[in-house]
């Protein structure tokens, strides 16, 4: 199946006067048509600014200083201003956590809508209400008509959201890149959301990078998942692979932080520390100062590779020395290629989280 997105080394910056945050940092990954990529990780792991990145959305003192990024095969990476507008809301759109980045509050909502179809397609006004009212009816806001002639502020939040996801899906784009649009809806609507963009991936081969740090979303919702940490992805597979046989300590730790109905009394579980300030996160894992499994070898940054590729590159001399069995390292899913990890101890070298069942729903159809 080809690939719709192809980013290869992406690195975007923020030169401040404190110096240079790598917001993000080397991240590279691809997404198939159909398919729903999960980007998670914790608050200021760089998933926003990967999304924002994708959609030439940097703004100075950030730029993006390296790497490819290829829609449909094209490298897109250095367009200017008017290409990048060509592509936005209509090859590629992007559903904001906030929706009045999206929404202006003086204009109706069907004089947004169709400026949103206008930009990018010749039709008639008559064509572009129908479509709009489709929209709106997907997304499930009812009496689309009224709706239509309404002021951003006469709606709630959570329809608010649903207002800009809907136009988001107006022009049927070839990618959309999603970051926490569900956040402010409650648990019907969000079910409803998330089930209609799976069918919308399905049916057209749209595809969607879904950005989160809600892995029941993401267990439900996703095909793969990159797991980000301080502007590295850090483990990337299938949902089945990393959510079920976590191989990297800071994927374990997420897992092993959703609160679990089967263990009552007992304190929640969390990662130790705080996630680092980007401006000084050295040579090494920057994971390292709050992983329980850190060693020497971890002052080095592992690659982002599979289990094999990695205990090639460290050596059976280094993990002896870190008091691992290095036989056990060989025998970690080697021969799924799509499961690769940052890390010099993949699982299992330490225990996988045991999820309960029902913790996390496999899909809303």
């Amino acid at each position: 199946m080809s690939a719709i997105l192809e980013v290869e080394n992406l690195h975007t910056h923020f030169f401040t006067k404190a110096g240079v945050v790598k917001a993000v940092d080397g991240v590279s990954f691809s997404i198939s048509r159909g398919k729903v990529l999960g980007l998670v990780g914790e608050s200021g792991s760089g998933k926003s600014m990967t999304g924002y990145s994708l959609m030439g959305l940097i703004d100075a003192p950030g730029r993006v200083i390296d790497g490819r990024i290829r829609l449909n095969g094209v490298d897109v990476t250095g367009y200017n201003d008017a290409a990048w507008r060509s592509l936005r809301g209509n090859r590629i759109a992007m559903i904001f956590q906030d929706p009045m980045m999206t929404l202006n509050p003086v204009l109706r909502i069907d004089t947004q809508m169709i400026e949103a179809i206008d930009a990018h397609q010749k039709v008639s006004r008559q064509s572009a209400l129908e479509r709009c009212r489709e929209a709106l009816a997907r997304v499930g806001i009812p009496s689309p008509d009224e709706r239509l002639q309404a002021y951003p502020h006469q709606f709630s939040g959570g329809m608010r959201q649903r207002v800009a996801i809907a136009i988001a899906l107006l022009n049927k784009p070839d990618l959309i890149i999603a970051d926490e649009p569900t956040t402010a809806l409650d648990v019907t609507i969000q079910g409803q959301i998330l089930f209609e963009m799976q069918k919308l991936c399905r049916e057209s081969g749209t595809a969607l990078i879904w950005i989160t740090h809600d892995l029941s979303v993401v267990a439900g919702l996703a095909d793969d998942i990159a797991v980000m940490y301080a502007g590295k992805i850090v483990e990337t597979g299938s949902v089945a692979e990393v959510l079920d046989r976590p191989k990297h300590p800071y994927t374990n730790g997420l897992l092993s932080s959703v609160p679990s109905s089967n263990v009552r009394g007992q304190p929640l579980k969390q990662i130790r520390g705080m996630t680092p300030s980007l401006l000084a996160i050295g040579r090494g894992c920057a994971f390292r100062e709050r992983c329980d499994y850190r060693a020497t070898v971890c002052d080095e940054m592992p690659l982002l590779s599979a289990p094999a590729a990695v205990l090639h590159s460290v050596g059976e001399d280094a993990l002896t020395t870190a008091g691992v069995d290095a036989s056990t390292t060989t025998d970690v899913d080697a021969s799924i290629s799509t499961h690769a990890v940052r890390c010099y101890f993949p699982r299992p070298v330490f225990a996988c989280v045991l999820i309960p069942d029902n913790s996390f729903s496999r899909g809303f159809a």
